[in-house]
């Protein structure tokens, strides 16, 4: 149900792959108020153990919440989301938005019934995901390729440096072993950062789907009145980054505060 709020969306990932759903989120609701949360301390969070993420998640959530009076949490993050999203329903007094990887638009999409799923390695292999796949690409062959290397260079091309086309060809090379997949799954939000690059080094055309439109879609749902905001959000992060630092600006972000974490 629709609600009245107050503060602004908060939007949290481990690193800035939220960013692109900041991006997404900022065409669909021009005007509305946003903040941005990330654990880049402890980023990537793709190859760390569940029993150690979900504290993790809850922890740095719940203090990002506490210190930005946020009207609902967007959780731009699929290990996140996962993991943390029922906790978190229960835990904050503001609606959870969480992120999935697109299986559902991607099956619908796919006229060959052979989509791939390019995630980090959590994600790939977590029963919500093969949930996801059995419920709406049962019909399809799905490649679940791991690229966790994609997501330092996302890191990378945001800070102002290059990326490393070697490193994107390798990452996405299983992906072309068999010849008729036509859609492309971009399982983790730093992945769309990088889109122009992944169209350049496919040896083929594919349909690259994202799930940034169908979270703000859903985020405009449930936070339809969220607070208008003039100036720069704020933003907020576990580790003082210089590089963090100017990714967040160039996406309208203040000077990160640094969050207390116990």
């Amino acid at each position: 149900m629709a609600i009245l709020t107050a503060g602004p969306i908060l939007v949290f990932d481990s690193g800035v792959g939220g960013l692109s759903v900041v991006g997404a989120l900022r065409r669909r609701l021009p005007e509305a108020s946003l903040a941005y949360a990330c654990d880049n301390a402890m980023m990537p969070y793709g190859r760390r153990e569940d029993s150690w993420l979900i504290p993790r998640i809850l922890a740095v959530c719940e203090a990002a919440f506490a210190v930005s009076d946020c009207s609902a949490l967007v959780l731009a993050c699929n290990t996140a989301s996962t993991l943390a999203l029922a906790p978190l329903r229960a835990s904050l007094s503001v609606p959870v938005i969480g992120t999935v990887p697109a299986i559902k638009p991607a099956a619908r999409l796919s006229q060959s019934r052979h989509i791939g799923l390019l995630a980090t390695s959590a994600t790939i292999s977590r029963p919500y995901t093969l949930q996801l796949i059995h419920d709406f690409a049962a019909d399809c062959r799905v490649t679940r390729v791991a690229a966790d290397a994609l997501v330092v260079q996302a890191e990378r091309w945001l800070a102002g440096e290059s990326v490393d086309a070697a490193v994107i060809r390798d990452a996405l090379a299983p992906l072309w072993i068999e010849p008729d997949l036509d859609v492309v799954v971009l399982g983790c939000t730093h992945f769309p950062l990088l889109k122009d690059f992944l169209v350049d080094a496919s040896p083929k055309g594919v349909n690259w789907i994202d799930s940034g439109e169908a979270i703000a879609r859903r985020v405009a749902e449930v936070v339809p009145n969220a607070s208008r905001g003039l100036v720069p959000g704020a933003s907020f992060v576990t580790g003082y980054d210089a590089r963090l630092t100017a990714s967040l600006a160039a996406y309208g972000f203040a000077e990160p505060r640094r969050l207390n974490i116990n």
